[in-house]
């Protein structure tokens, strides 16, 4: 109609020649194929952005489906003035010869032997557990071993859920009968304190009693110990360990920073419980009800000063205590599945407009390079008209 096809030119490199067509009514028309110049690496970046886009999607997903712990830490209110100890240990001693006390800053003394059970076993059955370990001298342990440096407030919550009983002893079966294991709770004050045990005799008056010092080996095995509620499935830093000695007169000392901790898969509930029982009872140091989302217990610190003494001062295992005037709080909290979604676009949105600059900037780099290596001679083998020294050229 317009005379092109009459001088042969093809009307379908420009467009629809004839008839109603709905690609006429597109807003965003499209640029025929053979316009375009397919680029050299287009391929490789398609594949690197879908290959990033997956893995962030993945790894989004998955942070979102674990929780973000937080912490958060604050000055402990009111006064605590109580606190449960729980102890499980074996002594190389008979249990005869063996002597527990707890001893406060106010001076209070707590015969320990006669509330914690005694029961006489076997040394060999004990140090033969696996995850046994040992604290190396001036040693600072955190008991966050088993975590890896990670706080999984899900994995603390189940393992309070789990029976709170202390483990039966080993049978005997033939072994010889020369260590004492002491388990059991005790209540004492909330205040700096030392726990110790020492020989029939030694360290507290005793009338007509007196060990042979030949009989003294402190060597001992802890299997737990720990403040506050009892959770035999929580880790501490003391649990498992053991530590040896060939001497009589020797002194194991242990210092402990102890901070309560607060586990809590809700902290929104918990504070609100918190303040609304802080009203109710302002001089209670931790006022609020333990619920299936939500542990109270203790965390602590270990120092570990262990050397040999003189017959003079008095051999045995010492533990000294001491409570940091601080509450820390251990949050693992979800954010919405909206959330999660405005997060992916985000990312993804991010990742696609990163990639398309870097595309680009490739693009031109690799044709800047070409150009220059045309201008130099050594991109073409043909360059002016001259052959390249590399080439022969034949005449016909």
């Amino acid at each position: 109609m317009n005379g092109f096809a009459d001088v042969g030119l093809d009307e379908d490199n420009f467009g629809d020649a004839k008839g109603f067509n709905v690609r006429s009514f597109d807003a965003f028309p499209k640029t025929k194929a053979t316009y375009l110049t397919r680029g050299r690496s287009g391929g490789a970046w398609t594949v690197l952005l879908i290959c990033t886009c997956v893995w962030l999607t993945l790894s989004e997903t998955i942070r979102w489906f674990t929780g973000t712990t937080s912490y958060t830490y604050n000055v402990e209110k009111g006064i605590g003035h109580e606190l449960q100890m729980n102890l499980d240990i074996v002594v190389a001693m008979k249990c005869s010869d063996v002597r527990i006390n707890v001893q406060d800053a106010s001076g209070d003394r707590i015969l320990a032997g006669d509330k914690l059970r005694r029961e006489a076993t076997s040394w060999a059955l004990w140090s033969k557990n696996r995850g046994m370990h040992r604290l190396g001298a001036g040693m600072i342990d955190d008991g966050r071993r088993q975590l890896q440096g990670k706080e999984d407030v899900h994995d603390y919550l189940g393992a309070a859920r789990k029976k709170k009983k202390f483990a039966k002893s080993p049978r005997i079966r033939g072994n010889p009968i020369d260590s004492c294991r002491i388990y059991g709770s005790i209540e004492g004050n909330k205040v700096q304190g030392d726990f110790h045990i020492t020989a029939r005799g030694h360290g507290y008056q005793e009338f007509g009693e007196h060990l042979d010092h030949k009989a003294f080996n402190f060597s001992h095995i802890i299997n737990e110990l720990s403040f506050g509620p009892y959770y035999p499935g929580l880790s501490n830093p003391l649990d498992n360990t053991i530590a040896t000695t060939d001497a009589h007169f020797y002194k194991f000392q242990y210092y402990l920073s102890i901070v309560p901790t607060i586990y809590t898969e809700n902290a929104a509930a918990l504070s609100q419980a918190m303040l609304e029982a802080r009203t109710s009872h302002p001089t209670d140091a931790n006022p609020f009800v333990q619920s299936s989302q939500t542990v109270f217990t203790n965390q602590y610190a270990v120092t570990e000063q262990s050397h040999l003494v003189g017959e003079a001062r008095v051999p045995g295992v010492f533990v000294k205590f001491d409570f940091e005037p601080i509450l820390l709080t251990i949050s693992e909290e979800w954010g919405g599945f909206l959330a999660l979604i405005v997060r992916l676009v985000n990312v993804l949105s991010g990742v696609m407009v990163a990639g398309g600059w870097c595309y680009q900037i490739s693009e031109w780099a690799s044709e800047t390079w070409l150009k220059r290596g045309r201008r130099s001679g050594t991109g073409l083998g043909v360059l002016h008209g001259r052959a390249s020294s590399n080439e022969k050229v034949g005449l016909d």
